[in-house]
């Protein structure tokens, strides 16, 4: 899909139009939520750090994702010259993509671990601190209780890594309908099954990843945000869903740029997210075709100017 046919087909490009004059506007000085790049959301594809923080800083954004692996490769003079970029661009750190799989066999879970303190000293270095992942909301083997018990386990492993290196670890439940019953066994999808969970690792520095769509497919509430804590919203994700399909009926994969239909209470949800004091990125997840199609400087202005849309909607 070329640029013309983006423009003339997908609600998103409504977004862009607020990257000239009232986009500066949007940005409310007291707001303590940063709008944070994160490219694989995005269908952007970057080849460095330092080609991603460009793109952050040419875009608006306030937050960019760290590169975990690439970052840990870094040497200590690498590092500093890297965090005098950031600063240098007004940017913050995002979270970073956990890179342990602890979904699939022990092997596998292992071997992540294996690199899990060299990739956390070389985070702490650099100076970020939070990491996220997402947990299946199904499985095709393990029932409920057996499913819960490998995750208690493995998550308590990683947490454990990451307290020691002073990060933090944010957990995002799925609930959308369609994926929990995508399998044999439902599994945790909704916040409260995951904070239970979080109670259980017990490692005090785990909180939620927070993502607009599936606090909306698993039918969470303005009042349970509400009821949480700073410190217990690790990284936010917004996005907005399509009109004139049944929340049962959502596809995971086919959302919308935050606040470009309206079918989300991405006012409400932000609103609540100030009233706790979150302080943390937020960033968009769409899983969209059509901006995935974008080259990545139209996707980045388009994704920008959704999140500055949606912080425009934030009170006092």
């Amino acid at each position: 899909m070329n640029r013309r046919e983006f423009v003339q087909s997908s609600s998103v490009w409504a977004a862009v139009a607020l990257t000239s004059g009232p986009l500066g506007a949007a940005t409310s000085p007291g707001r303590k939520i940063k709008i944070a790049l994160t490219p694989g959301s995005i269908g952007v594809v970057v080849k460095s750090q330092q080609e991603l923080n460009e793109l952050a800083h040419r875009h608006r954004f306030e937050a960019v994702e760290p590169r975990a692996e690439e970052i840990a490769a870094m040497s200590p003079e690498q590092i500093t010259a890297m965090i005098a970029d950031l600063k240098a661009k007004g940017l913050t750190w995002a979270a970073a993509g956990l890179t342990v799989d602890f979904r699939k066999d022990d092997a596998t879970f292992r071997d992540g671990m294996g690199k899990l303190p060299r990739i956390a000293a070389g985070l702490k270095a650099a100076g970020a601190s939070r990491f996220g992942t997402w947990l299946a909301p199904s499985h095709g083997e393990l029932t409920y209780r057996a499913n819960y018990r490998v995750h208690v386990a493995r998550l308590t492993e990683i947490a454990r890594v990451l307290k020691d290196h002073g990060l933090r670890f944010g957990l995002e439940y799925v609930g959308t309908q369609l994926s929990m019953v995508g399998k044999k066994y439902p599994f945790v999808h909704t916040m409260a099954e995951t904070r239970e969970l979080i109670a259980d690792l017990g490692t005090g520095n785990v909180g939620l990843v927070l993502d607009t769509w599936h606090w909306w497919t698993a039918g969470d509430t303005i009042a349970d945000v509400q009821a949480l804590t700073n410190a217990d919203v690790v990284s936010v994700d917004l996005n907005d869903a399509p009109r004139d399909l049944a929340k049962a009926q959502q596809k995971d994969n086919e959302r919308e740029l935050p606040v470009a239909t309206g079918v989300i209470d991405t006012a409400g949800f932000l609103q609540a997210l100030v009233t706790i004091g979150y302080d943390g990125p937020a960033r968009p997840e769409p899983f969209n075709k059509i901006l995935n199609a974008l080259d990545n400087d139209a996707a980045c202005a388009a994704s920008s100017a959704a999140l500055h849309r949606a912080m425009a909607l934030i009170r006092g």
